[in-house]
């Protein structure tokens, strides 16, 4: 156990600073503004304004299975929105799930078949295929109309996000 200041640094929270140290040094600058990453407390929004959307997809992700952080479907729906504006596959793929099951989002088909098509389309060619398989999953549970709509609203996204 590491003694800095009046913190305790513990083995279980060093992987957590770890990746919000990665999200924050991602943009070039220091932890210390705030408009960068701001590290919640219990109860506190998380916003990441800045930075690299692959990292915030990954924070998500450790919010989502309590690793080194507290379990928060809420903040890691959140982290993975943010993350999915900008583009990320995997971070659209999470949130895309996060929709099928209902974790901090209200459960929505429609909307996770939306992120997972746009993290098919977007997906390195190693991942497409697993993409492409939880987005046909969803499909199964969806009514055609359904299904269209989703292709509907992920079509407008991606042609909104390529015109930034």
């Amino acid at each position: 156990m590491l003694k800095a200041s009046t913190t305790t640094i513990t083995a279980r929270t060093l992987p957590a600073l770890a990746l919000v140290f990665a999200c924050v040094t991602a943009t070039g600058s220091f932890a210390g503004q705030r408009e960068n990453i701001w590290i919640p407390h219990e109860g506190d929004p998380i916003v990441v304004s800045h930075g690299s959307p692959r990292a915030t997809g990954q924070l998500g992700f450790r919010y989502e299975n309590g690793f080194g952080v507290p379990q928060n479907y809420t903040a890691a729906a959140g982290l993975y929105w943010q993350a999915a504006e900008q583009g990320d596959p995997f971070a659209q793929a999470h949130l895309g799930l996060s929709y099928d099951r209902g974790h901090g989002v209200q459960k929505d088909l429609i909307l996770a078949y939306k992120w997972l098509d746009l993290a098919t389309a977007r997906a390195s060619r190693r991942d497409r295929a697993f993409y492409q398989r939880l987005r046909d999953g969803v499909a199964e549970k969806m009514s055609l109309p359904q299904v269209a709509e989703g292709q509907r609203q992920a079509l407008i996204w991606a042609a909104n996000w390529a015109g930034r």
